[in-house]
């Protein structure tokens, strides 16, 4: 089924914060622009807490919740997971993404983050100092919804697809630690049969 996102969503703004957020341990969580990143699921420790003044009720986030990355070079998705126990509040240009229809949050992230969306956004996107996408371009993506297994089958192959590339990458690492190991006692060896033979 082809749908669009405003089908499945409703779409909202994060606060408007009037100056600068200060690091205050005993705050509220705040959920940033930095805080959306590549990665499809959001971290509830990674937060900074600050201390916001007036009502923010219409700005919580929590578990389930897919947040969008308005501004910056890629418009990206992210939900927020079961550690998510204590709500966050979303700051613009942040933009609060709630599910109103049969959809897993993880699906959601998933088809917000491909190729094919993200042109989306780029041709909608307005140019300045900042790239930033409009409200009614994320409105208007278009979505396809699968039934709820297929999305779940979707999301686990997308995740193990992440794992395995994760792990690839750290084998990589660890392979090129070794090797220069390997060079470096080789290199040392090298040297020292050198000033044997010397003397």
């Amino acid at each position: 089924m082809r749908v669009t996102l405003a089908d499945i969503c409703n779409v909202s703004s994060g606060f408007t914060a009037r100056s600068r957020l200060d690091e205050v341990e005993s705050g509220v969580p705040v959920l940033q622009t930095r805080d959306v990143a590549d990665a499809p699921r959001i971290d509830a420790s990674s937060l900074m807490r600050t201390v916001i003044e007036g009502a923010v009720d219409r700005y919580l986030v929590g578990r389930g919740d897919v947040v969008f990355r308005s501004k910056g070079e890629r418009s990206v998705a992210a939900y927020l997971g079961d550690d998510f126990v204590v709500p966050a509040v979303a700051v613009l240009p942040v933009m609060i993404l709630r599910v109103k229809a049969e959809v897993l949050p993880e699906f959601l992230v998933w088809s917000i983050n491909q190729p094919e969306s993200q042109r989306h956004f780029d041709g909608d996107a307005r140019s300045g100092t900042i790239r930033a996408v409009p409200k009614a371009s994320i409105e208007s993506l278009p979505i396809s919804l699968p039934d709820l297994d297929t999305q779940k089958r979707i999301v686990e192959v997308d995740r193990l697809t992440r794992k395995e590339a994760e792990l690839s990458a750290q084998l990589i690492s660890l392979r090129q630690r070794l090797v220069a190991e390997k060079l470096k006692a080789l290199a040392n060896g090298a040297l020292a049969y050198g000033l044997q033979e010397r003397f």
